[in-house]
């Protein structure tokens, strides 16, 4: 048995983390057949089987996380030295980070520019979208979940709590007037929201908390979406504070009606001691550090 080629187990380290060959191959600018045959040949270098192939992708095998560890091991000392030369702002490689759409939109948007002025040689990838990448299967390095994660090998930290309220535009409320108490939303108002059996997130099915019963009846999977429907009139929604408040445009209803939910901070055990790992975690509860006033409204 040959000793494996570090680049082919840069390559493996890259399918590992993304689960995917078309993902990786995409990451590193590869063909995905040449990446494929160059995981074949290690296999075959090695003589065990990395990988299992399922419905979704690329599952490692006993074999593979064993394997990982040792390459994340090599790829983690190799970054070191390139710190020890360059100092910390020489990190280098990938950093993809899971977001729910909001945050990632209104909220971390504008504290990018200083991670990228402090690390110019990393780079960001900033998935906001509904739904989140799965640390605990590698496709993350760092996620900000809804909440904290019951099972699997991570590591998770409350972020921060963040208010959500009712808001609408004036032009709606002087067309269809202005409730005074949750009741009111029963009949005579538009109401926007997600799609019930499309959230990807229970934490995200709050009308029942301001009034049992409730349901939207223009319903949008996108956050920013259903922003901005209500910000043309559309009718009465529920949006995060951090949202609503940097908008002039929308006003809030029943500002009594107050809910809150949290986020968390979510990376794999094996990887939260990464270099680049670390200077992420690092940034994001800096990030909630200066903008907590932002996350809990000024209402």
């Amino acid at each position: 048995m040959r000793d494996p080629n570090w680049n082919d187990l840069r390559v493996f380290l890259a399918v590992a983390q993304a689960g995917q060959i078309g993902r990786a191959a995409a990451r590193l600018n590869l063909d995905p057949t040449t990446l494929g045959r160059r995981i074949r040949r290690l296999e075959q270098q090695l003589e065990v089987t990395l990988f299992e192939r399922t419905r979704v992708g690329q599952t490692l095998t006993e074999a593979g996380e064993t394997l990982l560890l040792r390459t994340e091991a090599m790829a983690e000392a190799a970054r070191q030295i390139d710190e020890s030369l360059g100092g910390q702002s020489g990190l280098t490689g990938n950093l993809r980070l899971s977001v729910s759409e909001g945050f990632g939109s209104w909220f971390l948007s504008r504290h990018v520019s200083a991670f990228n002025h402090q690390y110019p040689r990393l780079t960001l990838d900033l998935v906001a979208q509904s739904g989140f990448l799965s640390p605990s299967r590698r496709e993350a390095d760092l996620a900000v979940m809804l909440s904290r994660p019951k099972s699997g090998p991570v590591i998770a930290r409350k972020l921060s709590d963040y208010h959500l309220r009712l808001y609408a535009s004036p032009s709606y409320l002087a067309a269809a007037g202005q409730p005074q108490e949750p009741q009111d939303l029963l009949t005579g108002h538009s109401l926007v929201g997600y799609i019930p059996d499309l959230l990807y997130a229970p934490e995200l099915g709050y009308l029942d908390e301001i009034q049992p019963g409730l349901a939207a009846n223009i319903r949008s999977s996108s956050i920013n979406a259903q922003h901005r429907l209500l910000v043309h009139g559309a009718g009465i929604g529920v949006l995060p504070a951090f949202i609503a408040a940097a908008d002039e445009r929308l006003v809030p209803i029943l500002p009594d009606k107050q809910i809150t939910r949290s986020f968390w901070l979510v990376t794999h055990r094996d990887t939260q001691n990464l270099a680049r790992v670390r200077a992420g975690r690092d940034w994001l509860l800096d990030c909630v550090q200066q903008g907590r006033e932002r996350l809990l409204g000024p209402w």
